[in-house]
């Protein structure tokens, strides 16, 4: 259990501080490529379906049975919309918040700006916070991949860390703007992506070492729809609004085609006591 633990967590901590590269990105460019960020999220999301469906939700309805397997999938898919209903992550526009940043920029006033620096700086806090709350499911979900082997905790936590770059910009952009600290940006950034690592303690002494490979199955087919849900309810709009619709219809198949690979790959290269 000690060393699957470990594994989870150098994993959850690669996704964690995929946010921290988002931050760069804000803190190192004065106006981010928005269209590369949403072909990323395009991306990203490709790959999130991709083991959503192709991996997980599969080996589910292979190794318990259809009607099982879909039931522990949809309930996966039931959890996470309840936890976006209850904990709303806060809408993740940088664009927005690069065109107030130019127009208070040409409007002076130096009490306006001071005003909109502190709803902005609020709207980051907010957006840190609700960007915690949803990463910690994603640490659960790759401490419960790396118990099923490292081919699955492993893509899981890829496509993961993909898709928390674009959380760390959201993140970084409005701090950065309020506060004109590059350090503040990159530190509350970072921190918001360390409740990965944290979602995989706590859920390490939630469920036993011994877990029948059937519940194992089943959580695993739940993640996919947890998954699922999170690519359709939040990625690929943000790849919709940023990077236009056929552009990001083409990143997320691209992705897709990346992870089969990926699975492809990892199958014959891994150990079979590692893949399973």
């Amino acid at each position: 259990m000690d060393s699957q633990v470990l594994v989870a967590l150098g994993l959850s901590l690669v996704g964690g501080l995929s946010t921290s590269l988002g931050a760069l990105f804000v803190i190192l460019n004065q106006a981010p490529n928005l269209k590369m960020l949403g072909l990323l999220q395009g991306f990203a999301a490709g790959l999130m379906l991709s083991i959503s469906f192709l991996d997980l939700a599969h080996n589910a309805i292979n190794s318990i049975g259809f009607l099982k397997g879909n039931l522990w999938f949809f309930a996966g898919v039931i959890f996470f919309a309840i936890v976006v209903k209850f904990i709303p992550e806060p809408p993740i526009t940088p664009s927005s918040e690069s065109k107030k940043k130019k127009h208070t920029g040409d409007e002076g006033g130096k009490d306006m700006i001071k005003k909109q620096r502190r709803q902005v700086l609020f709207s980051g806090i907010v957006t840190a916070v609700g960007i915690s709350l949803h990463n910690f499911p994603e640490g659960m979900a790759v401490f419960l991949g790396s118990m099923k082997g490292l081919r699955v905790g492993l893509n899981l936590a890829v496509a993961i860390a993909l898709h928390n770059i674009p959380e760390g910009v959201a993140v970084a952009l409005p701090v950065y703007f309020a506060t004109q600290s590059k350090w503040q940006a990159f530190k509350i950034a970072s921190l918001s992506g360390f409740a990965e690592p944290l979602g995989v303690i706590i859920v390490a002494y939630l469920f036993p070492s011994n877990l029948s490979p059937e519940i194992l199955e089943g959580l695993l087919g739940a993640v996919g729809g947890v998954m699922a849900f999170l690519t359709l309810h939040e990625m690929l709009p943000l790849a919709f609004d940023y990077a236009g619709q056929k552009q990001a219809v083409k990143a997320v198949f691209l992705g897709m085609a990346f992870m089969s690979a990926s699975l492809y790959f990892l199958e014959i290269s891994l150990p079979k006591e590692m893949s399973l």
